[in-house]
């Protein structure tokens, strides 16, 4: 799995574990949200972001806020773990996606989709999702981008979800899915075991046992090594297509 598991232990109790996004705040936005809850501190905001910050976060964002978006999913998960109220959190969150609307930040993923087995693209036959929906949960933009413009069969959709973050963020997912009349169980979706990198070894071993080959193949995940592991593992007649910074 690429996202980096943080267990939470308060007064050296275990309470809990959750996924650290993979940006540079996200260590310390854990700490900080720790640190408040064990010394009985008011679950605010402010824990996450400046008073100038948050204000610049009610206005359009470049890049659709996406780091700051990760960041309150992990402070709604660690409310959820720790049993204080996010509806703050989940009140911005919702405003954040309602400014950057659907078409910048369908914008923004087409922006970065890189082709990175080659120079050029080559022609395709079929067209292949393999997709880690805890890096990548903007169900929205995935389909607007990629899932419906290159028309991919659900059987070709591979996606695979950790334990925890099933658990935590499956009714978020289902309802997403919803407007396009799908479910988690539309597609090729792998519950993973608990682990490290399990997930990432399962999206691996799915493509490999597909043995894909004349297709546009789609990588969502930020695990560098699986970007690589993946372009070492592709047939020379794929078009491999990744997220770049």
């Amino acid at each position: 799995m690429s996202l980096h598991k943080q267990t939470i232990s308060i007064e050296h109790r275990y309470r809990g574990s959750v996924a650290l996004p993979d940006n540079p705040e996200a260590k310390n936005v854990f700490f900080r949200v720790k640190q408040a809850y064990a010394n009985h501190e008011k679950m605010q905001l402010s824990i996450l972001f400046s008073k100038s910050k948050l204000a610049k976060l009610k206005k359009y964002q470049k890049g659709s806020a996406q780091a700051e978006l990760d960041n309150l999913d992990l402070y709604i998960d660690m409310g959820v773990i720790l049993g204080f109220a996010t509806s703050d959190a989940q009140k911005l969150k919702n405003a954040i996606h309602c400014i950057n609307d659907g078409a910048h930040t369908s914008f923004n993923i087409t922006k970065r989709l890189k082709l990175i087995n080659k120079q050029h693209k080559s022609k395709a036959e079929q067209n292949y999702l393999f997709w880690d929906i805890e890096n990548f949960s903007s169900i929205s933009s995935i389909f607007a981008d990629i899932i419906e413009p290159y028309e991919i069969e659900d059987s070709n959709i591979f996606l695979a979800a950790n334990p925890d973050s099933l658990y935590l963020k499956k009714a978020e997912w289902e309802a997403n899915l919803y407007d396009y009349g799908k479910t988690l169980n539309s597609f090729e979706f792998i519950k993973c075991d608990h682990g490290k990198n399990v997930a990432d070894d399962v999206l691996l071993e799915k493509f490999i046992n597909a043995r894909v080959k004349n297709s546009n193949v789609f990588i969502l995940t930020f695990d560098r090594e699986l970007k690589e592991r993946f372009e070492e593992e592709t047939h020379k007649s794929n078009n491999l297509f990744i997220i770049g910074k």
